[in-house]
């Protein structure tokens, strides 16, 4: 540093202010001069260097700009004649100096800090001088790490609270208080929002668990030949009955050839889709390409991935009726989530149920044809369905005039057991195929059906044991799946469709009477 010594010394006692003149510009910039006279005079060189002499020592290099003087624990600047200073910004003539005041000498000169030192001052250093003051102290003690740490954490926990400027407390003070409040905040959010996850995941999780129980109803390999065993003994047990019928009635056999042809296979499935943007509820696919599984089995679903669509599948029957081909059947069947007692919970989620697939198959055509959902009774379990694609001209049935009277003969056609019962009339060659080929799809079994012409409805007989407006109760023999099929009169017309049975009453079977139906589609206001 170009800095001239003063040519004469003061002593220092205990008690006295020492200065130190931090300079921010000029040639002297990043250095610092000290002073601890009572009284020097400052001198700018013609190359712009700051020079102090003591107030009485004779020299005339440059320019005389100011003098300081020692008073009241600090120093007096006063400017020369003719001479500006600035402090703080502002221009003096005489000011004492406080702790870090800015003075600039002249309108372009240099720029110095003012640093006090003494009884009455602490010695404050920046946050870097500490933390680096820290280190020092860790790296040269001599005690063990465990101590040199808590040590040094003391240190600087002690000095970064008590030589630190105000402003910086209050900053720090500040920045935690908003701290806390941004983690209360978070904190806050974490918890709704794990809330609505978990809320979230047990409504899908419900979902998920109603589909295991479906895929328990589905067909598998290993349950081809105990399928084809058991069901071949149902099967001659329904055709002796119908032989029975037959025997008695040359009647029922004519309805049930003549109708026949008008019973439908229904076979559909739906899943759930977010209404904000239509993405449907997948199963999770891992690296592997397999769906993943969660720890009690259920399937993992998700509305993010690629994986194929979470499906609930169902099957039932329906029929035509008259000649312009509308189909009838149960509610339950064109609204088929309506019993699903994850609706209301995944809605609340914003999620929808929609239909992903709906066939119809008639007997003996080789492929399923597309249904459509029209309307559904408000009051009983009808609904009306139609065919997206016309066929060729089928004869429908007829609804009766009358509802049926207790001890009236009914016969009840549908398809009950679903895939299982039409696997069993297939015969021994079409299981053992599906064996070799392992093929149990829900959907490429019943293609597989219709294609090899074992699409047949089958038939009961009952008796009517009470009929009002609301049901018709029968003893005909059926079982899940031959819901929305007809119940016939002796004369082959629709009396109720069928649509529940109620085994612990002898295997009582519940209709819907014909006239819901002829409401249904007299009313131009049900859905």
């Amino acid at each position: 540093m170009d800095t001239e010594k003063p040519t004469r010394m003061d002593a220092l006692e205990e008690t006295q202010i020492v200065a130190a003149l931090e300079h921010l510009t000029g040639p002297n910039r990043h250095h610092v001069t000290w002073l601890w006279q009572s009284s020097v005079n400052l001198w700018l060189s013609p190359k712009g260097h700051i020079h102090l002499f003591a107030a009485e020592a004779d020299q005339s290099m440059g320019t005389p700009l100011a003098s300081l003087r020692r008073a009241e624990d600090s120093y007096v600047i006063e400017a020369f004649e003719g001479q500006s200073i600035w402090v703080n910004g502002h221009r003096v003539s005489s000011r004492l100096l406080k702790n870090l005041d800015t003075i600039e000498f002249g309108d372009n000169g240099p720029i110095t800090r003012c640093h006090l030192y003494g009884h009455n001052q602490k010695m404050r250093g920046s946050v870097g001088d500490i933390l680096g003051d820290t280190a020092a102290y860790f790296r040269s003690s001599r005690r063990s790490v465990p101590r040199r740490f808590a040590a040094s954490v003391a240190l600087a926990t002690r000095r970064l609270t008590m030589e630190t400027t105000i402003l910086f407390r209050v900053g720090v003070v500040a920045a935690l208080i908003i701290l806390a409040g941004l983690v209360y905040q978070q904190s806050r959010m974490d918890l709704l929002l794990r809330q609505q996850i978990e809320s979230g995941t047990a409504e899908i999780e419900g979902f998920a668990r109603t589909l295991a129980h479906s895929r328990e109803d589905a067909l598998t390999v290993k349950d081809l030949d105990v399928l084809s065993k058991t069901l071949q003994g149902q099967l001659l047990s329904t055709t002796e009955r119908l032989a029975q019928i037959e025997h008695r009635s040359g009647a029922s056999a004519r309805v049930i050839a003549q109708s026949t042809s008008a019973i439908l296979f229904l076979q559909g499935a739906y899943g759930f889709r977010e209404k904000a943007d239509g993405r449907m509820l997948r199963h999770a696919i891992g690296d592997d390409g397999k769906s993943l599984v969660l720890p009690n089995g259920l399937p993992l679903l998700s509305l993010e991935g690629e994986g194929p669509v979470a499906e609930r599948e169902f099957t039932g029957t329906g029929f035509m009726l008259g000649d312009g081909g509308i189909l009838v059947t149960n509610r339950h069947l064109g609204l088929p989530w309506e019993n699903d007692s994850n609706v209301k919970t995944l809605a609340a989620q914003g999620l929808e149920p929609v239909m992903t697939k709906f066939l119809g198959y008639l007997p003996g055509a080789a492929d399923g044809l597309d249904v459509e959902f029209v309307k559904a009774s408000e009051q009983a379990d009808v609904a009306i369905l139609r065919l997206a694609a016309p066929v060729a001209k089928i004869k429908g049935l007829q609804l009766a005039q009358k509802p049926p009277s207790p001890g009236d003969e009914v016969i009840v056609m549908g398809y009950p057991t679903g895939l299982r019962s039409m696997l069993a009339q297939a015969g021994e060659a079409f299981v053992e195929d599906l064996q070799q080929t392992q093929d149990t799809n829900f959907w490429s079994v019943a293609g597989r059906l219709a294609a090899a012409g074992r699409i047949i409805p089958l038939a009961s007989r009952g008796i009517v044991g009470r009929a009002s407006d609301e049901t018709i109760v029968y003893d005909a023999e059926t079982a899940r799946g031959g819901s929305g099929g007809p119940v016939l009169d002796i004369h082959g017309d629709v009396v109720a469709v069928n649509a529940a049975i109620l085994p612990e009453y002898g295997g009582s079977n519940l209709g819907v009477p014909a006239q819901e139906v002829r409401n249904l589609l007299a009313d131009p206001m049900s859905n």
